[in-house]
């Protein structure tokens, strides 16, 4: 066989290969879990790299950051993520979140590994963006050693860190309170039998309450209330060149990681019990069905007044974008 009939063969090969793959691909890309997988990933992988870059800028500029634009950083980063992923996976881009929804039954367990999966993954992926992004200015200012503890501590831009002021059990409760504080005000956002966000707002609200948890109640643990935001990024430390360290110092590492799912647990039933049940559901009006005359359908009987019907209150959803399909975020 001759060099031009190999490549003329290649050629048709291709041609008939090439579609069949790409719609293999598109097959499975339409699936819900793989779309809500990607959908998580990438709001994640968003919301991280605007906020660890915000504290990059903090840890390393001098006068470049400051606390507040770490919370604006953090804030606006999970609007855009919001706005990324909402109307697919609902873009929890947290797991305690994503926690909540499952254990309330607002959501299959099945979907959990899938989501935790697709945060774990789009947070990682950003800690290590933002490594290679700053690693000039990182090794500038550390004189090249990567400390977790010191002056010119650099972990902490990836990671939050225990300050010498709090114990660990008082920034376990700390951590539960603020991220209860964040599924309560989320679920308020987005209750539509309450006083919800105005359609299209609600992203913009919610990068607005994260502002506010962080400058009103960060102070103390960095406000994690996250464990797709800690874990991941503290795992690239480790390898990236920042040792054991990341894991042993005052052994906080798994505060972020337990306390989370627990506050935003609470938050939900706080407000379900004393917000969710108390609110009044409008009568549901059902309508006279029409009258069919032609075509051999039966005539149904008419009549002359509609009878008002009243369900009993359902529990309304923990997903801080009620019209979403459940709860964003956070950071």
């Amino acid at each position: 066989m001759t060099q031009a009939d190999r490549k003329k063969r290649s050629t048709r090969m291709s041609k008939m290969v090439t579609p069949s793959a790409v719609t293999r691909m598109q097959t499975v890309l339409q699936k819900e879990m793989v779309r809500e997988f990607l959908a998580e990933f990438l709001s994640t992988f968003v919301m991280m790299v605007f906020g660890l870059g915000s504290v990059a800028h903090m840890v390393l500029g001098d006068k470049m950051g400051s606390f507040l634009g770490v919370n604006l950083g953090f804030g606006f980063g999970v609007t855009m993520g919001v706005h990324m992923a909402g109307n697919i996976s609902g873009a929890h881009m947290n797991a305690a979140l994503t926690f909540t929804n499952c254990a309330l039954g607002r959501m299959s367990w099945k979907k959990f590994p899938v989501y935790v999966l697709g945060q774990f993954l789009g947070s990682f992926l950003a800690a290590a963006t933002i490594y290679l992004l700053f690693y000039t200015a990182i090794i500038d200012y550390s004189g090249g050693s990567l400390t977790v503890t010191g002056p010119t501590a650099t972990a902490n831009i990836f990671a939050t860190y225990l300050p010498d002021h709090m114990t660990l059990w008082r920034g376990f409760l700390d951590e539960v309170l603020v991220t209860g504080m964040l599924q309560l005000c989320l679920l308020a956002i987005t209750d539509k039998g309450n006083n919800p966000a105005l359609q299209g707002t609600q992203a913009l609200v919610i990068g607005i309450l994260v502002v506010i948890i962080g400058v009103s109640m960060g102070m103390n643990t960095g406000y994690a209330i996250n464990p797709s935001r800690d874990l991941p990024p503290r795992f690239f430390t480790f390898i990236a060149g920042w040792g054991t360290q990341v894991f042993s110092t005052k052994d906080w590492w798994w505060v972020p990681v337990v306390a989370p799912p627990l506050g935003a647990y609470l938050g939900a039933i706080i407000y379900l019990i004393f917000i969710g049940s108390s609110i009044q559901q409008k009568p549901q009006i059902l309508e006279t069905p029409s009258t069919y005359e032609d075509h051999g359908t039966p005539v149904l009987p008419k009549t002359t007044s509609h009878t008002p019907v009243t369900s009993s209150l359902t529990p309304v959803s923990v997903s801080p974008t009620t019209d979403l399909q459940s709860c964003p975020t956070l950071k």
